[in-house]
Protein backbone atom coordinates (compact mmCIF):
# COMPACT_ATOMS: atom_id res chain seq x y z
CA UNK A 1 0.00 0.00 0.00
CA UNK A 2 1.44 3.58 -0.72
CA UNK A 3 1.74 6.12 1.73
CA UNK A 4 -1.43 8.46 2.00
CA UNK A 5 -0.73 11.96 0.59
CA UNK A 6 -0.38 14.22 3.59
CA UNK A 7 -3.68 15.96 4.73
CA UNK A 8 -3.77 19.58 3.42
CA UNK A 9 -4.05 22.46 6.41
CA UNK A 10 -7.44 23.06 7.13
CA UNK A 11 -8.44 26.89 7.17
CA UNK A 12 -9.59 28.48 10.20
CA UNK A 13 -13.33 29.02 10.47
CA UNK A 14 -14.57 32.38 9.80
CA UNK A 15 -15.34 34.00 12.83
CA UNK A 16 -18.77 34.78 13.54
CA UNK A 17 -20.75 37.74 12.90
CA UNK A 18 -20.82 39.69 16.67
CA UNK A 19 -25.03 39.54 17.68
CA UNK A 20 -26.31 42.69 18.30
CA UNK A 21 -27.07 43.09 21.61
CA UNK A 22 -30.81 43.15 22.63
CA UNK A 23 -32.72 46.13 23.43
CA UNK A 24 -33.66 47.34 26.98
CA UNK A 25 -37.20 47.78 26.01
CA UNK A 26 -37.01 43.99 24.43
CA UNK A 27 -35.81 42.82 27.58
CA UNK A 28 -38.68 44.40 29.22
CA UNK A 29 -41.09 43.38 27.09
CA UNK A 30 -40.06 39.63 27.30
CA UNK A 31 -40.05 39.55 31.07
CA UNK A 32 -43.09 41.05 31.35
CA UNK A 33 -44.71 38.40 28.97
CA UNK A 34 -42.53 35.68 30.81
CA UNK A 35 -44.44 36.90 34.23
CA UNK A 36 -47.79 37.39 32.23
CA UNK A 37 -47.51 34.03 31.17
CA UNK A 38 -46.52 31.84 34.36
CA UNK A 39 -49.10 33.76 35.95
CA UNK A 40 -51.73 32.66 33.93
CA UNK A 41 -50.69 29.22 34.30
CA UNK A 42 -50.70 29.17 38.05
CA UNK A 43 -54.34 30.61 37.93
CA UNK A 44 -55.71 28.20 35.01
CA UNK A 45 -54.24 24.84 37.30
CA UNK A 46 -55.40 26.37 40.54
CA UNK A 47 -58.79 26.85 38.77
CA UNK A 48 -59.16 23.21 37.67
CA UNK A 49 -57.99 22.13 41.66
CA UNK A 50 -61.72 21.61 43.07
CA UNK A 51 -62.16 23.19 46.18
CA UNK A 52 -64.88 22.74 48.68
CA UNK A 53 -66.70 25.43 50.29
CA UNK A 54 -64.82 25.16 53.70
CA UNK A 55 -61.45 24.17 52.21
CA UNK A 56 -58.27 26.64 52.04
CA UNK A 57 -58.00 25.26 48.29
CA UNK A 58 -54.74 24.65 46.68
CA UNK A 59 -51.76 26.15 45.37
CA UNK A 60 -50.39 25.25 41.80
CA UNK A 61 -47.11 24.30 42.83
CA UNK A 62 -45.60 25.84 39.19
CA UNK A 63 -42.69 27.30 39.13
CA UNK A 64 -41.26 27.09 36.05
CA UNK A 65 -42.41 27.37 32.31
CA UNK A 66 -40.66 27.64 29.19
CA UNK A 67 -40.76 31.07 28.18
CA UNK A 68 -43.04 32.67 25.56
CA UNK A 69 -41.60 32.12 21.85
CA UNK A 70 -42.11 35.57 19.83
CA UNK A 71 -39.23 36.61 22.18
CA UNK A 72 -35.07 35.30 21.03
CA UNK A 73 -33.17 33.02 23.04
CA UNK A 74 -30.88 36.20 23.28
CA UNK A 75 -33.25 37.60 25.49
CA UNK A 76 -33.76 34.90 27.92
CA UNK A 77 -30.15 34.52 27.91
CA UNK A 78 -29.30 38.26 28.94
CA UNK A 79 -32.44 37.87 31.92
CA UNK A 80 -30.44 35.00 33.36
CA UNK A 81 -27.09 36.58 33.22
CA UNK A 82 -28.74 40.12 34.39
CA UNK A 83 -30.42 38.03 37.49
CA UNK A 84 -33.81 38.41 36.57
CA UNK A 85 -34.69 34.98 35.75
CA UNK A 86 -32.91 31.40 36.73
CA UNK A 87 -32.61 28.95 34.03
CA UNK A 88 -33.63 25.29 35.46
CA UNK A 89 -32.20 23.42 32.52
CA UNK A 90 -34.17 21.11 29.49
CA UNK A 91 -35.68 24.84 28.37
CA UNK A 92 -37.50 25.78 31.83
CA UNK A 93 -36.87 28.71 33.77
CA UNK A 94 -38.03 30.47 37.28
CA UNK A 95 -38.15 33.96 38.60
CA UNK A 96 -35.23 34.42 41.19
CA UNK A 97 -36.55 34.00 44.54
Amino acid sequence: MADAPPPLPREPAPPAPPVPPIPAQELKRALKAFKKRIEIMRLERESRQIAGPLSKGAHSGIVAIAPPRQFPQQAWDELVKQGRLKYLGDGMYQLPQ
